[in-house]
């Protein structure tokens, strides 16, 4: 017979993740099997043993598996012989014995190693925990205790998924191992020699009540003791225990090898990120952080409550407790009242503005009537500044709030108008861009808008104006049409050159434009209610506001130095590096200086020089909605930044 250990924590994955770097290592489970030196058809089980360091766990293993030979390395002294975790196949037994670090043995990684051992125990079918001492130590009980709880509260689940994976009948996590306590007294009694009518089992039981750990993970828990007055050691009763356990399909069934190699790898994959201290005291063998995520939340501080690299799966982070509202992440979440009331849970996010619009026109509406929040199933449900006054929150009439944890890596918050003064400034250089570069078409789109939004309720829309009132002239796109402040209704310029007061209408005493018609019947008096033209009072002073914007419009691109020197540093976003702190450029690394300007990427908020900010995209998860200055790296981000 022949048999040589090889070492199984050194798979590529484990290897790099708990830091165990010992040849030779496991490749993939062809090259697991080949090294086991077994059949690949082959059904196993798999045995494995954990104890103290200098408590002769090789040694056990040699003498009860291999007839004395040393397939595992053994010494007389007392330091670990066993670093890693190293297996090797009994083709007698057909099982394969995996031997493994001491527990109080080497503290280089030694959060990585106590989590591998866990791992190992994980994929066993039967457990010896081997202690060399007079008595049981707590350590013993606290061990198998923590490790069944963790056993059930982490690799459970993943168990399951690895024997769906394989096709087996019965999952591996149906029950636990079963354990065998082998115990080597020199100077006192075995466990319940004292009194014959005592069960060791049932006196271990009671032990762990008392400790307050519960081993329910296993599927059971045998003594197996002997006491040594002269060496060798007797190992023919725990031979016979394993044996008798080993003939026992009910609970644990033997598998192929490569089921053993996928188990142990998917636990591997799954549990193998870095634990922060190595020296940081635990009252558990197996503390949570060893298998839950790192990731913390920025508001709150609250850990997520899922395993390891969760997001593989695609789970989203998950904390046990509720958030706490943080000005500088806005962590609120808007759904739609409407959605919400017919079973919908619908997100909705503040922006300039709604699908429909085009750019500018958006622009248009978010100067003059502020930041809009639309439901893809409502259409558009708010408008900061939709009424000269009366403006409702919209909390206390169309959307729910919710506060979110915030997780590192995540940029999904600050999305409403915490930076509405900056996309305000962006958007009206976006402007002066576009009625820059596309002449009139932006300019007198937005006027058209403008003017409506302004006009008293008598005037006929400029939507509605295709032909001259009069002549009957057909507007073309850049054709201007008027209003007669009379009558309300278009027409062209020819057919409405006269001005006269107007206040049945509210016009007055200055002369205003009207129809040639109107002009004709200035000695007629309009019959127009006095409630109307109170009502109508407040439009008429927008409306005259409106054409001193509107006059202007087409000077957008000088006049838009003035305000934007004076509250660019008071609108910054909250995301946003301040000045002060920016001295070099985030990605070339150049020192500003008077003649090298600093700019900030709208997406992730560094600061930048010119040419490495120079790309324009649309950044609606910060609550950009027209094209915006971003970095280089955010602009070869695909999607949504």
């Amino acid at each position: 017979m022949r048999s040589s250990q090889i070492n199984i924590s050194a798979d590529a994955k484990v290897l790099d993740e708990e830091g165990l770097k010992i040849q030779p290592s496991v490749i993939n489970e062809e090259d697991f099997i080949k090294k086991l030196d077994c059949k690949p058809d082959q059904h196993l089980k798999v045995v494995s043993i954990f104890g103290n360091t200098g408590d002769g766990k090789s040694h056990t293993l040699n003498h009860t598996f291999f007839y004395g030979r040393e397939v595992f390395k053994t010494s007389p002294a007392q330091e670990s012989c066993t670093v890693g975790v190293w297996a090797a196949y009994d083709p007698v037994h057909k099982v394969a014995v995996v031997d493994t670090e001491g527990l109080l043995g080497a503290t280089v990684n030694l959060s990585q190693r106590t989590r591998l051992l866990l791992k190992v125990l994980a994929i066993s079918d039967l457990v010896i925990y081997r202690t060399h001492a007079d008595r049981l130590h707590n350590d013993l009980f606290k061990f198998l205790g923590d490790a069944s709880e963790a056993y059930l509260k982490h690799f459970t689940k993943e168990l399951k998924a690895t024997s769906a994976r394989c096709g087996l009948d019965v999952p591996l996590s149906t029950l636990g191992p079963a354990v065998i306590i082998f115990h080597e007294t020199v100077h006192t009694q075995l466990l319940g020699s004292d009194h014959p009518s005592e069960v060791p089992e049932k006196l271990i039981q009671d032990r762990f009540r008392k400790l307050g750990r519960f081993p329910e993970a296993f599927s059971s828990i045998h003594y197996k003791g002997t006491r040594t007055y002269n060496p060798p050691t007797d190992f023919s009763g725990l031979r016979r225990a394993l044996e008798q356990q080993l003939e026992n399909n009910t609970t644990r069934s033997p598998r192929h090898p490569g089921v053993i190699y996928k188990a142990l790898k998917a636990l591997s994959d799954r549990f193998s990120g870095e634990i922060p201290d190595d020296q940081m005291a635990h009252s558990s063998f197996f503390p949570d952080e060893y298998f839950t995520c790192s990731s913390i939340c920025l508001s709150c501080g609250s850990g997520c409550k899922n395993s390891m690299n969760h997001g593989k799966e695609g789970v989203p982070h998950e904390a046990k407790s509720r958030c706490r509202y943080s000005h500088q992440y806005d962590n609120r979440v808007y759904t739609c009242k409407a959605c919400y009331e017919r079973g919908k849970e619908v997100s909705v996010v503040p922006k300039t503005s709604a699908s429909t619009d085009s750019p500018w026109m958006g622009l248009a509406k978010y100067a003059w009537s502020g930041y809009v929040i639309e439901c893809p199933n409502c259409g558009v449900v708010y408008r900061s500044r939709q009424y000269w006054f009366g403006n409702q929150d919209p909390v206390d009439t169309v959307v729910r709030t919710e506060i979110e944890h915030v997780w590192p890596g995540t940029d999904g918050f600050l999305k409403d108008n915490n930076n509405a003064a900056q996309r305000l400034l962006d958007g009206m250089n976006f402007m002066a861009q576009s009625v820059s570069e596309l002449s009139l078409g932006p300019t007198k789109a937005v006027t058209s808008w403008l003017t409506d939004q302004i006009a008293p309720a008598y005037w006929r829309p400029n939507s509605q104006i295709l032909n001259c009132n009069k002549c009957a002239t057909s507007f073309k796109d850049n054709d201007t049409k008027h209003h007669c402040r009379a009558c309300g209704e278009g027409f062209c310029d020819s057919c409405s050159s006269k001005t006269r007061p107007v206040p049945e209408r509210g016009w007055g005493p200055a002369p205003v434009r009207v129809c040639d018609t109107c002009f004709d019947a200035r000695n007629v008096h309009l019959d127009v209610p006095e409630a109307q033209v109170d009502e109508e009072g407040g439009t008429l002073i927008a409306r005259k506001v409106g054409e001193a914007v509107q006059n202007t419009l087409g000077a957008v691109v000088t006049a838009i130095d003035i305000p934007l020197g004076l509250v660019k540093d008071a609108a910054r976003p909250a995301y946003w590096v301040p000045d002060h702190e920016i001295l070099h450029c985030h990605n070339c690394r150049k020192e500003f200086s008077i003649k090298l300007s600093k700019h900030h990427c709208r997406a992730c908020g560094q600061g930048f020089c010119d040419e490495c900010s120079h790309d324009r995209r649309a950044v609606p998860s910060r609550g950009w909605d027209h094209p915006v200055r971003v970095c280089f790296n955010c602009n070869k981000k695909p999607g949504d930044l």
